[in-house]
């Protein structure tokens, strides 16, 4: 059995690794020896077609699917080889964004970002809740927003929730999946540029499942693109988008690419 490695990670090591890894649903493979490595700190996007496996690739990793072969390791610890108890304090290092938030409609939005603190660490429901509202101001969100409902938040506020609730334990990962979508420019552009805020604050490590240009270009260290049921490349936004490849030249070179390229530049230069 895997014993939990203490101390941090060795210069250059990925902090997931991904080797081999297959998913398939009944006759239809969705993923067929795909590699990847995230390495410590980086934000990584994750691109690819309609079917590519994306969102099933970041469930693979958390551990919300249980792959059909291959290996994922994280945090230098080999997931299929954890007892139950050792998995569940590894996935308390990694917070998870959902699409749509995920948020429990039961619950306000304080109590929803205190549920992780009350479940994991066993804290009295004050403290877990006064936790919890020092989580929703790290991510913007006013005071009054922690007794509102979310059917009573807008979409980039419930977005922002979300992201507090998965920092509520402090991860040392973030898994993010489609975190921009719904949001209007401003909201989204404002979510990227917290997200930069968050991972040079903290020291973060974030997996970020998106098709979103913008996101791509403003917030991105690498970019992961999958094609052909693996990573077709995996580097710097210039060296991606080079590749030759007719998706990855549709995607990033038609009018949309160009105008993000244009937008992320300005942004730079102001």
């Amino acid at each position: 059995m895997s014993e939990r490695r203490e101390g941090p990670l060795e210069p250059g090591e990925p902090i997931i690794q991904v080797r081999g890894l297959q998913n398939r649903f009944g006759e239809h493979v969705v993923h067929d020896r795909l590699d990847l490595d995230v390495m410590p700190g980086e934000i990584l996007g994750v691109v690819g077609g309609s079917g590519s496996g994306k969102s099933v690739l970041l469930r693979s990793i958390v551990g919300l699917l249980r792959p059909s072969g291959g290996e994922v390791s994280m945090l230098g610890e080999q997931l299929d080889q954890l007892s139950e108890r050792r998995r569940v304090l590894l996935e308390r290092r990694c917070g998870v964004l959902f699409q749509q938030g995920a948020l429990f409609s039961s619950l306000n939005v304080t109590q929803n970002v205190a549920l992780p603190l009350r479940e994991h660490l066993q804290l009295p429901r004050a403290e877990a809740e006064h936790l919890a509202e020092v989580k929703l101001a790290l991510v913007g969100l006013p005071p009054h927003a922690g007794r509102l409902a979310p059917s009573e938040l807008s979409g980039g506020m419930i977005k922002r929730a979300a992201l507090a609730r998965a920092l509520a334990l402090d991860p040392d990962i973030l898994f993010l999946d489609e975190p921009t979508a719904g949001l209007d420019p401003i909201g989204a552009a404002a979510f990227d540029q917290l997200l930069l805020t968050l991972r040079n604050a903290f020291g973060l490590t974030v997996f970020l499942v998106t098709h979103d240009l913008d996101t791509l270009y403003t917030a991105c260290d690498r970019i992961a693109v999958l094609s052909g049921k693996r990573v077709l490349v995996a580097d710097t936004l210039s060296v991606v988008a080079q590749t030759d490849d007719a998706w990855v030249r549709d995607y990033f070179h038609g009018p949309r690419g160009r105008s993000a390229q244009l937008a992320a530049h300005a942004t730079r230069e102001a």
